[in-house]
């Protein structure tokens, strides 16, 4: 009975540090794991990841550890997805020198750089970089980069910076002209062997950038030139819906720019890579399949001619004909038995050798010139060169006069590239690509071109003859204006004492010395110590402009702007013309006068009005233009009786037009011109309704490498500003981009953007996101071609509209992506950011509106506020 008691007792005595033992333990553990989760995307000084041990991403996004394959003994540092069936591996970091044991680890060593240790502590790789603290830190960030930063938070860094074989949302791939191509991905060795195989992928920056796969040192695939919307040697690009997320940024100060890639839905699991065989591969997962889908894939496999040159310099690959490949026009093959056989390695020459050439070799003196055969829907060649020249009839000439140059191209999105020397790796596509322009000796044109130079000649004697008749003509007006009439009828005078136009000499030479000397002051439109020179205009009599207009009658006014008055005239030839005269009060002045008469003086573009000359008389100053009978486009737009009058048709046209006129001032210009007024009321319509930008007293001219300048003068209309200039006085070509964005909706609304001050909406742009976000955009459209419209490209217009005036100047596309955008059918659009820059109504309109300066007018060329800020 003792015994048993005691027995009791000592189990009781046992059973208490028992529990207390499980207590402590399940307080230990709990502490630790709450430890474990706090830090498990996060390694520090001293901590260590041991085979069998992983860091993972704050989101699960990612995991990074030790994983090896079957059959082999080498154990590599990576990271993969996390949480999906199929483990896929993003990047590997001692993919040269493996763990040949499960006793690696993976700290920060002593310097404050990341390192694999084997089980003897022998270093396998590292971050090697210098850092100012040895108390780093490393973690796995949950868009798959593993960073190192130091202890003041600065990033050394990143995974990113040196990938392996895929590329990921997020990542930033380098683009150098000065470093040349950059390799930047490559790929495994084998299916399941991460060291480094035998391919390569990366961007060449040559002319117009492009991605290439290299096999070893030669090249396997290209996707020709990017145009800044799509690659040109993927002519299905335009229908991938994933693809388009592409993103060139903007130079920067070491010449760097980065291409980058932002997927349609950002919480797609999305990347590229270079597979161990080769073929590049765009993959999204598919949660409800568990596997991953191949977007697609280049080289195609089932399509031979996307192999580097696979029929030769000088040849054509076309995949839908048989034999798919064939020689340019005027070259034939090298070796015509091995052509025969399917072996097109060696390629095409030229049958006849260049007019500049036969000369240089003394073998032949004369003969015609050398001419262009065209190639439409091509693949451009390879090491095409960027020249920096306005237009097409530009970038010929530029071919024309080096003799080393075959061929040439001008792109929309790039400009004009030109080859020397032999063409590679060309393709010729069903849809899709540009046209190569190919340099032949004049007997090798053909007999279409033989007639258009018979046609050319014959149009050129014929306007020789007019030419002349013209002269004859010009000469004999130019005698009678010199004498005049002695009878009374034809010294009749006005009113005021002017006499009738067709007794007025309409131009004044006399004025040519003054107004010269007066416009030679500084003007603030150039860039800082480059001086625009003065115009070339003819220079109009005071006295016949005020008879052509019947002496500024009431009748003959056209509208009011902020210049001053705008009446209609008619020059002695029948000639009509609008006047615009500066008023005394008006809100722009000499400065404006002077801006647009050397600005539009320069420029000729078929979207935008036409100066036709100037007069200066003591306090008179006015400007001539070409005559638009249509007014302007927000007497239609804004206007309920009107409004039909502009169908869908037209419309879609008038957007088009004005886009292209900016794209000309911003890129193809002599002068880079930056508007900074544009708007409904400065969009002129001619006979045709097309559009024609006017009102350029605003504008600034930009350097050839300047993307951005402030001003403490802000000028313009508000509703149109974008947010960075009306509140910093910052603007650049993404201003324009904004304004476009605004008038973009305000056409297919039919409504002004400032119309919304008295609704729940701040403004149009409000209205149109709450529509777009909701997916009921099409409510946006003018009810008067809501029945009859393309309901596809009025949502297009409206989706490239939101791009335009999203808040950030870079997330804006440039004018040759709007261009690209609309004309394309079938592309598939980045989604927009919202646009909050609404608040500034509220505090503006009292002060601003109430001064009248938005009145509507029949031909308001400029509603235009100034705010100085100075």
């Amino acid at each position: 009975m003792l015994c048993s008691a005691a027995a009791m007792a000592d189990c009781q005595i046992g059973t208490i540090p028992f529990s207390v033992f499980r207590f402590v333990f399940f307080i230990l553990v709990s502490s630790s794991l709450t430890l474990f989760c706090s830090a498990a995307d996060t390694i520090t000084r001293n901590q260590t990841i041991r085979d069998g041990e992983t860091l993972v991403s704050k989101g699960q996004n990612y995991e990074l550890g030790f994983f090896g394959h079957e059959n082999s003994t080498s154990r590599f540092v990576g990271i993969w997805f996390r949480n999906i069936t199929v483990k896929t591996f993003i990047w590997v970091a001692n993919r040269e020198n493996p763990v040949s044991d499960k006793a690696g680890v993976l700290t920060i060593g002593s310097d404050g750089n990341l390192v694999v240790l084997d089980g003897n502590g022998r270093p396998l790789w590292s971050s090697n970089v210098s850092l100012s603290s040895e108390n780093s830190t490393a973690k796995l960030d949950d868009d798959g980069s593993l960073i190192l930063t130091s202890s003041d938070g600065k990033s050394h860094w990143q995974s990113f910076d040196y990938p392996t074989d895929t590329f990921l949302p997020g990542m930033k791939v380098v683009v150098n002209r000065l470093k040349g191509e950059n390799r930047a991905f490559t790929s495994w060795k084998a299916e399941t062997d991460p060291s480094p195989g035998n391919y390569s992928m990366g961007v060449d920056p040559r002319g117009s950038p492009q991605i290439v796969i290299w096999e070893g040192s030669r090249r396997r695939w290209r996707s020709g030139p990017w145009n800044s919307l799509t690659f040109n040697g993927i002519p299905n690009m335009s229908s991938a819906n994933l693809l388009y997320g592409f993103r060139l940024s903007n130079e920067e100060e070491d010449e760097s720019r980065y291409f980058t890639y932002t997927p349609l839905n950002v919480s797609d699991k999305m990347m590229f890579r270079i597979r161990w065989d080769g073929f590049e591969e765009q993959l999204r997962w598919e949660e409800e399949n568990k596997k991953w889908s191949v977007m697609q894939s280049q080289p195609d496999k089932n399509n031979d001619c996307e192999l580097y040159n696979k029929c030769g310099n000088f040849a054509i690959c076309s995949s839908w004909e048989s034999p798919i490949c064939s020689c340019m026009q005027g070259f034939v093959p090298k070796n015509w038995e091995e052509w025969r056989r399917g072996k097109w390695e060696e390629g095409c020459s030229r049958r006849t050798p260049l007019l500049c050439q036969r000369n240089s070799t003394g073998t032949q003196e004369g003969g015609d010139e050398d001419g262009f055969a065209s190639v439409k829907c091509a693949k451009l060649p390879d090491f095409g060169d960027l020249v920096r020249v306005d237009n097409t009839d530009n970038c010929k000439g530029k071919c024309s006069s080096d003799c080393n140059c075959t061929a040439y191209s001008y792109v929309n999105g790039i400009g004009c590239l030109i080859w020397s020397g032999e063409l590679l790796d060309v393709q010729h596509f069903t849809k899709g690509g540009n046209t190569l322009y190919i340099r032949l000796a004049h007997s090798d044109l053909g007999g279409k071109k033989s007639l258009s130079t018979v046609l050319i000649v014959t149009i050129t004697i014929v306007g020789a003859v007019f030419l002349g008749l013209f002269i004859c003509l010009a000469w004999r007006f130019k005698s009678k204006l010199k004498v005049l009439p002695s009878t009374a009828t034809s010294t009749t005078t006005t009113s005021l004492g002017w006499r009738r136009s067709n007794e007025i000499p309409p131009y004044d030479a006399s004025k040519s010395a003054e107004i010269s000397t007066e416009l030679s002051g500084p003007v603030d439109l150039g860039i800082e110590g480059n001086q625009v020179n003065g115009p070339d205009l003819p220079m109009f009599n005071f006295n016949c402009i005020a008879a052509t207009t019947n002496n500024f009658s009431e009748e003959n006014k056209l509208g009011q702007g902020g210049f001053g008055l705008v009446y209609k005239g008619t020059l002695p030839g029948g000639q009509e013309i609008a006047v615009k005269r500066l008023s005394r009060k008006s809100g722009q002045g000499l400065e404006e006068f002077k801006n647009e008469i050397i600005l539009i003086a320069k420029l000729q573009h078929r979207n935008l009005v036409r100066l036709l000359g100037c007069c200066i008389q003591g306090e008179e100053k006015m400007l001539l233009y070409e005559y638009m009978p249509n007014k302007s486009l927000d007497s239609f737009i804004f206007d309920l009786d009107k409004q039909a009058l502009l169908d869908w048709k037209k419309r879609y046209t008038i957007i088009e037009g004005i886009a292209r006129g900016l794209l000309y001032l911003h890129r193809d210009s002599r002068l880079r011109i930056i508007h900074r007024d544009l708007k409904a009321s400065n969009i002129l319509l001619d006979e045709d309704l097309n559009p024609k930008i006017s009102d350029f007293g605003m504008a600034r001219i930009f350097g050839g490498n300047q993307n951005e300048a402030n001003t403490n003068r802000v000028v313009g209309t508000y509703g149109y500003m974008a947010p960075e200039y009306a509140m910093e006085g910052l603007f650049s070509v993404k201003s324009d981009v904004y304004s476009f964005g605004v008038l973009l909706l305000e056409i297919v609304s039919g409504r002004r953007n400032i119309s919304y001050r008295s609704t729940e909406y701040a403004s149009l742009l409000a209205y149109a996101w709450q529509l777009w976000s909701e997916g009921r955009a099409a409510e946006l459209i003018d009810a008067s071609i809501a029945e009859t419209c393309s309901r596809n490209e009025v949502l297009r217009c409206i989706h490239v509209g939101m791009l335009c005036v999203q808040d950030s100047p870079g997330y804006r596309p440039t004018m040759s992506s709007v261009v690209l955008m609309l004309e394309s059918e079938t592309a598939n659009l980045p989604l927009p950011r919202q646009p909050t820059f609404t608040s500034m109504r509220g505090h503006i309109d009292s002060d601003l509106f109430s001064e009248g300066y938005e009145n509507a007018s029949l031909n308001d060329m400029t509603v235009t506020m100034v705010v100085d800020g100075r």
